[in-house]
């Protein structure tokens, strides 16, 4: 069964395959010319759900898709949903970094949360979907080379390295991607099967 990624962003790419790759009878298909969707949600999980769908039905593949993003709580939750076009547009993930550590100068509490809310979309409008979280606090200054995005800043609870001085199997193991992408593995097992009664009851069916 053929399954499209629907993001054209490498490091994402890579965290899906590493962590999602090793269900049998998946091919996973990286994206050509899909779509451009406008993510006009106002939470991860409507932007994640309107991607899948419009790519799905666009390319007549099942499609996943997901939104993440960084909620600091000394900025009442941003940049979230901006968190890529944190600093304008177009997205610059290094302005965006430049920017935050702006935005804290003087700052005591640096708590902060990563959120990935991933939606699995078939052309007939069926939508299964899962969320993960990681929180953690951002660091004064960017540190690591691995990663991309915030990670340099963002150091999980518990760890004194940033996600972008993890190994990426150290940052897949406790990334909120992956505990969201893992509530999905039973939905694509089930359907690499092709046994729609193993699907799980009630799946989304948004917009």
């Amino acid at each position: 069964m053929r399954v499209l990624v629907g993001t054209t962003n490498p490091g994402k790419l890579r965290e899906i395959l590493a962590i999602l790759g090793d269900i049998p009878g998946i091919e996973w298909v990286a994206p050509g010319k899909v779509p451009e969707v406008q993510e006009a949600g106002t939470t991860f999980l409507a932007n994640a759900v309107l991607k899948a769908r419009a790519i799905a039905r666009a390319t007549g593949l099942p499609t996943l898709a997901d939104d993440s993003g960084l909620e600091v709580e000394a900025l009442g939750g941003a940049p979230g949903v901006r968190s890529a076009r944190f600093a304008g547009e177009p997205p610059d993930p290094a302005a965006n970094n430049r920017k935050l550590l702006a935005s804290l100068a003087g700052v005591r509490s640096r708590r902060a949360r990563f959120r990935t809310a991933a939606a699995l979309a078939l052309p007939d409008g069926r939508v299964w979907t899962g969320e993960g979280a990681l929180d953690g606090e951002i660091a004064p200054e960017p540190r690591g080379s691995g990663g991309f995005g915030y990670d340099p800043l963002f150091i999980p609870r518990g760890e004194t390295r940033t996600l972008a001085e993890l190994s990426p199997e150290e940052k897949n193991r406790l990334s909120h991607r992956r505990k969201a992408l893992e509530a999905l593995r039973p939905v694509l097992q089930a359907l690499a099967s092709g046994d729609d009664e193993e699907l799980p009851e009630d799946p989304r069916l948004l917009g």
